[in-house]
């Protein structure tokens, strides 16, 4: 009798144990499980401009294959990806030709935008080629659109987002500082350096405040880039590129890589 209850009581105590196991390795597998579909949207630091390896399909919007959308959605396996960012989208861009693989279905979407919209291109074409009076003008014109015009256009996308991903998880990813300050660097004066720095924090944070009146995440990419800055000696971003002027302020492969994936892949 004893004998019997003690067969019984191992017998159960087998069945628990191996019950609790499968019901782990069941949870262990459903939070490993390949996510929904995950759609990337934006304008060139989102396409991949600068990193090399352009998809040819992609034309004129240069999307790479090192690009940190492409390379999250290689580690990940999200169950579809589809990558519509393009090289100097503006917000309006967004909303007229990149929006169309958005549905309910769609889990995941990142985007990053607002920079055309307040004349980055002009802003460092004028810093450049331009005194440092010239730059500063250029730089208050640009602050001045980012307090008054940019963030109603940047609520028109995430309200078109929203509306058309009622599900998803929206990771908005801003813009690094491009300037490492208090060094000797050749090209633009530290006085040009600090403005251009201080005008990406202020765009920063006008697309911060606004991603989180949506409920969205914004993903702050300064704090990766810190040390890799032009003027660093080990810069993840193009400095001017003469030979290839398209690059010129645009993250590098290890820019993509090592500054905007792990803010991606903390967010998301």
């Amino acid at each position: 009798m004893r004998r019997s209850r003690l067969v019984l009581f191992l017998t159960a105590l087998v069945l628990a144990v191996t019950a609790a196991l499968t019901g782990a390795t069941a949870a262990q597998a459903s939070t490993q499980a390949a996510p929904g579909p995950y759609v990337a949207l934006g304008d060139s630091y989102a396409s991949g401009v600068g990193a090399g390896s352009y998809i040819s399909s992609s034309g004129d919007c240069k999307r790479s294959t090192k690009a940190h959308p492409y390379l999250w959605a290689a580690a990940n396996s999200p169950s579809s990806f589809s990558f519509t960012a393009c090289s100097g989208a503006r917000t309006g861009d967004v909303l007229s030709g990149q929006l169309g693989p958005l549905s309910a279905s769609t889990a995941l979407v990142s985007i990053s935008i607002g920079g055309n919209d307040a004349g980055f291109a002009d802003v460092m074409t004028t810093c450049v080629l331009q005194s440092d009076s010239s730059c500063l003008s250029r730089i208050a014109t640009a602050r001045a659109f980012v307090d008054s015009t940019l963030p109603g256009r940047l609520d028109g996308v995430y309200t078109a987002i929203r509306d058309r991903a009622p599900n998803a998880h929206v990771v908005v990813l801003g813009y690094p500082r491009f300037y490492r300050l208090g060094t000797s660097c050749i090209g633009l004066s530290e006085t040009k350096r600090k403005a251009i720095n201080d005008a990406s924090d202020h765009l920063n944070n006008a697309i911060a405040a606004r991603a989180r009146a949506y409920g969205y995440t914004f993903g702050d990419v300064r704090t990766t880039f810190t040390g890799h800055e032009i003027c660093s000696g080990d810069s993840w971003l193009h400095s001017v590129d003469w030979l290839n002027i398209g690059n010129s302020y645009h993250p590098k492969a290890a820019g993509q890589s090592g500054g905007y994936l792990p803010v991606l892949d903390a967010a998301a």
